[in-house]
């Protein structure tokens, strides 16, 4: 055996009596860390990803927009590397989601579906919405709600020429056909805006009341109208996927998609749920829950809403997939 021979045998002994690089992926957070995406998403992900690789790859939160401030500009961090895994609203960047958008739309998921499950059944439809990504979770919120300032609303004639934010161009049409004029504005400008008097209220999920404390500058809250919902992405840059390991890449293909999603769309519910309960027992709030009458007049002005949308995006397929 030659000195050469020896060495490269020794070197190769060394080698493999250490594990492969650790590697942290890099989970871009516009929110603080009391978000429900942290615990839901964010340190789910890490756990079970740690366990499935013995700690060779894990997930870091950088929350409060810690590699960036916009909420709109969450899709292209990800694809331009600046964060390995991003989540966001598809209505930030509604014309780039025109068929994933339908799952906001009222009526659109069954009775006893969840839309996490809707959308990953229209995956086939919709994914080419998705480029230089992995999808790594798609969800949707709880049934919207109204949360006003200074307005009770019980009849569509309530919202007759109010401002009233949405996430995006789904909820805009929902708005519209209610006679309200929408006003399209990240979550994060939400607070000051209904504080300030910049709108009179918002089209948004109840979890919202404890994510960004909307009950402390709203007073009054509408349930029930078929208002539709919020639909949500986390994704993973191709640039970051691709260099993972095999094993890596196996991990997160085990750990990701429709669970992962489920997992957060339950905790969305579940904090929506908590902070409708919070805020009923504050003097200053006016809950109306509206009385199936009541909901039919709201379910009459936005009867064609979900029809003229999808015809305008030929999302048929798309409608089918998430209703099967």
């Amino acid at each position: 055996m030659t000195l050469k021979s020896t060495f490269l045998g020794a070197a190769l002994v060394v080698v493999a009596a250490f594990p492969a690089a650790a590697q942290e992926l890099k989970f871009a957070n516009f929110t603080p860390p009391f978000h429900t995406v942290n615990a839901s998403v964010i340190e789910k992900l890490n756990t079970d990803l740690a366990a499935a690789t013995g700690g060779s790859l894990t997930v870091r939160g950088y929350h409060g927009g810690e590699l960036g401030k916009g909420p709109v500009e969450q899709y292209i961090r990800a694809v331009q590397g600046v964060a390995d895994i991003t989540w966001g609203l598809q209505g930030y960047t509604s014309s780039q989601f025109e068929k994933a958008m339908i799952v906001e739309l009222p009526g659109v998921v069954p009775e006893g579906k969840s839309g996490a499950d809707a959308l990953w059944d229209a995956m086939a439809e919709i994914g080419g919405e998705f480029p230089g990504t992995v999808p790594v979770a798609l969800w949707t919120s709880e049934p919207n709600v109204m949360i006003m300032r200074d307005k009770v609303i019980r009849t569509p004639g309530d919202l007759e020429g109010l401002k009233i934010r949405v996430a995006g161009a789904t909820a805009g049409k929902v708005a519209e056909a209610l006679g309200a004029t929408p006003v399209q504005m990240p979550i994060n400008q939400v607070y000051n805006a209904l504080q300030t008097g910049l709108i009179d209220g918002v089209f948004t999920g109840s979890s919202t009341l404890d994510d960004f404390k909307l009950d402390e500058v709203a007073d009054a809250f509408t349930i029930g109208a078929p208002l539709g919902r919020l639909s949500f992405f986390a994704v993973m840059g191709q640039s970051s996927y691709d260099v993972l390991s095999d094993e890596a890449k196996a991990a997160l293909e085990a750990n990701v998609g429709r669970d992962l999603s489920n997992n957060a769309e339950t905790a969305w519910n579940e904090t929506g749920v908590i902070g409708v309960a919070r805020a009923r027992k504050d003097d200053k709030n006016t809950f109306v829950d509206l009385t199936a009458e009541e909901i039919q007049a709201f379910t009459d002005a936005v009867s064609s809403v979900t029809s003229d949308y999808v015809a305008s995006v030929g999302g048929d397929a798309a409608l089918a997939a998430m209703q099967q």
